[in-house]
């Protein structure tokens, strides 16, 4: 019996995205001065207004305003129209030093915080990706890449932005239609809700959507309350590590609740997820199965994960268990081994901030390599 499976994207004007990218550009800022910092920033928007605060332990001295501002301008917020502007908005800095508590275990080499990290991989599309996911995030790129043109095409377009994929899937879980697209865009008050979708058509779902994967029954909901001038953080407020779904499979696979934008990886909320993802990738990669769901849980202040799970849905050529071994032998799963492996300790984050953290074609997105797969196909 087929069935459907939506997920979203939101672009980088998203409020919630906003904050994701100050906090990775803080980030990013203090690992080009310090890459022992210990990181955790949080930033909240609304009407005019960015609250920045965390926990940061650095020798580095960077001007969070000038951070704030940069990145409020690169996303596009540049106008007073928008009532949120990189020139205008107030900037408001509550940070302080990490807890010592915490730190006597992470400077031991221990997990910065327990918790459940997931990573996932399947074979159903190139990235090794779930397909509504991937669809989802394209769509907004490119939505956002045309507004930054600026080549006239589309030119009443604003930052804010959300898609929504809704795939159709055969009784063998093989994705065959597209079913339902749906992209709320923020735009200029002149533009006409008839030539919005007409444009969003044509020049965003026919551009990333393969053709064979539309049909006569594809059904398309462009700005479907007929407007939306109002948006970012004038519409919404906003807050760092509040999309979390989007940053990771789109709800395809679990997630264990811990959000990565402005941690340093020193956290295991980002570093063990971007780890848990490139094992379940090298693990499909590799042939060993179609998908691959890899759980690791770890205690604040120990090192090694007290426990990693694996879960092939029934593909693995060989059993999950003889899997999960082959990974623990295999693989260093400490945080230091995982930083180490991953190379992590650089100003990387910001990039990872809007679009997902995976399935991503970068050469900084190490956790995408297939550099293990040698060792994964000698088990097979």
């Amino acid at each position: 019996m087929s069935y459907f499976f939506t997920s979203e994207s939101v672009s980088e004007g998203h409020p919630d995205k906003v904050c994701d990218a100050i906090s990775d550009g803080i980030l990013d800022a203090i690992y080009k001065q310090d890459s022992n910092a210990r990181v955790a920033c949080e930033t909240f928007v609304t009407t005019g207004l960015v609250l920045v605060g965390g926990e940061i332990t650095t020798k580095a001295y960077i001007e969070v305003p000038d951070i704030v501002r940069e990145t409020v301008k690169n996303i596009g917020y540049t106008s007073a129209d928008y009532k949120f502007d990189s020139e205008s908005c107030s900037v408001l800095n509550a940070i302080h030093s990490q807890s010592p508590d915490i730190a006597m275990g992470v400077d031991k080499g221990g997990a910065g915080d327990q918790g459940i990290m997931f990573g996932y991989a399947c074979d159903q599309t190139p990235e090794l990706m779930p397909m509504p996911i991937m669809y989802a995030h394209k769509l907004v790129k490119k939505l956002a890449d045309i507004r930054k043109k600026n080549n006239g095409l589309m030119s009443y377009l604003r930052p804010d932005g959300k898609s929504q994929v809704t795939i159709e899937y055969d009784e063998n879980n093989k994705p065959v239609r597209v079913d339902t697209v749906v992209i709320s865009t923020q735009h200029d008050p002149d533009a006409k809700q008839k030539v919005i979708k007409e444009d969003v058509i044509e020049n965003i779902i026919k551009k990333v959507i393969p053709e064979k994967y539309i049909d006569k029954n594809t059904k398309y909901f462009v700005n479907p309350t007929g407007r939306f001038e109002i948006g970012g953080p004038h519409g919404d407020s906003g807050l760092t590590g509040r999309k979390i779904i989007v940053d990771t499979y789109g709800g395809w696979a679990p997630h264990g609740g811990g959000a990565f934008s402005g941690k340093d990886p020193s956290k295991v909320d980002r570093s063990a997820a971007y780890a848990a993802r490139h094992i379940a990738k090298n693990v499909v990669a590799s042939k060993l199965a179609k998908e691959c769901l890899v759980q690791v849980a770890y205690a604040i202040g120990v090192a090694k994960p007290i426990s990693v799970f694996i879960d092939t849905k029934g593909t693995g050529v060989i059993p999950d268990k003889e899997i999960s071994r082959m990974i623990q032998k295999e693989v260093d799963l400490t945080p230091r081994g995982i930083i180490k492996r991953l190379n992590l300790r650089r100003p990387i984050y910001q990039k990872t901030a809007a679009y997902g953290h995976f399935g991503r074609n970068d050469k900084d997105f190490t956790w995408e390599q297939l550099d293990i797969v040698p060792v994964f196909k000698k088990y097979a």
